[in-house]
């Protein structure tokens, strides 16, 4: 049945006055066999919005949320996959950086975290929902829908977070594969350890702790998915003491040890990941570098 598959994946880069705010914005026509729903999984991510014109995806986190018939999804920041099946669709999407989350989203991170739900529904995303129709309005203009999509975000940017520069501080310092513990993260930022979790609740979903582990393990999934040649062991990050503690983050995070996760499918994942690595660089949304507002 992969052969009968088409993913067309399209990726934008924000401009200039967004950036530090969105990871990128994202069109990915689907297409699959007559009424197939095709499984994958979603590795863990920032927050997203996603609006579906077509087949609405069914999704879920293992002992969390399930969703089903939504044609408007949003996510989270996510320490755990979000599984999902998908019909033939066309689908744009957003991707949150924290500090897009604190500046656009009604609701701390960490109320949210590996939650999914209908954002029609939901008091924090209800907002968006008139992108629901106005990201389809003319399927055939990119262009079009593009620029509405950007003037949206423009319209709820009117002032500058609060906590802008701690935000940026913090998400820059956890970036750089040379910090690996809560106390290089307040040493390269000057800031307590009580104000970095304070922080990180609000806009990043999670503990710095488990969002330094999340990177780590981000970064050797990034370079196994792009060459799958070097194996595992070429792939783990060099901050791992030992291919075990590697082990037990990948079950922690992915829920399946990397041998399992290696001969699973990802026919709509892979493409997508190849895809936005061609465009930024970087294989993965966490791993997203906010550009120079200048470019």
């Amino acid at each position: 049945m992969s052969s009968d598959l088409t993913v067309d994946v399209h990726f934008f880069l924000a401009p200039a006055d967004l950036r530090q705010y969105l990871t990128a914005f994202c069109l990915i026509n689907f297409s699959a066999p007559d009424g197939a729903m095709i499984p994958d999984a979603l590795l863990p991510e920032w927050g997203n919005l996603r609006f579906f014109n077509g087949v609405a995806p069914e999704a879920w986190i293992e002992g969390g949320d399930r969703l089903s018939g939504a044609h408007f999804v949003a996510t989270g920041p996510s320490s755990c996959c979000v599984n999902f099946c998908q019909g033939t669709t066309r689908l744009w999407g957003a991707g949150l950086l924290p500090l897009g989350w604190a500046q656009f989203v009604r609701a701390p991170a960490g109320d949210l975290a590996n939650r999914l739900v209908d954002g029609t529904r939901h008091p924090a995303f209800a907002h968006f929902t008139p992108l629901l129709t106005d990201l389809h309005r003319t399927p055939h203009n990119i262009e079009a829908e593009l620029d509405r999509f950007i003037e949206f975000f423009r319209v709820l940017n009117r002032r500058a977070h609060r906590e802008q520069q701690r935000i940026e501080a913090i998400h820059a310092a956890m970036l750089d594969p040379a910090v690996s513990k809560v106390a290089e993260l307040c040493e390269r930022t000057g800031l307590g350890q009580r104000t970095i979790e304070r922080t990180t609740h609000a806009a990043f979903g999670f503990s710095p702790k488990v969002l330094l582990r999340r990177q780590r393990l981000m970064r050797s999934l990034a370079r196994f998915i792009l060459d799958p040649n070097r194996k595992w062991t070429g792939a783990i990050d060099d901050l791992y003491s030992d291919q075990p503690q590697f082990i037990r983050d990948f079950h922690d995070f992915i829920g399946m040890s990397p041998r399992e996760y290696a001969t699973m499918p990802h026919p709509m994942v892979i493409p997508f990941i190849k895809a936005r690595a061609k465009t930024f660089g970087d294989a993965l949304q966490t791993m997203h570098v906010v550009a120079d507002e200048s470019e």
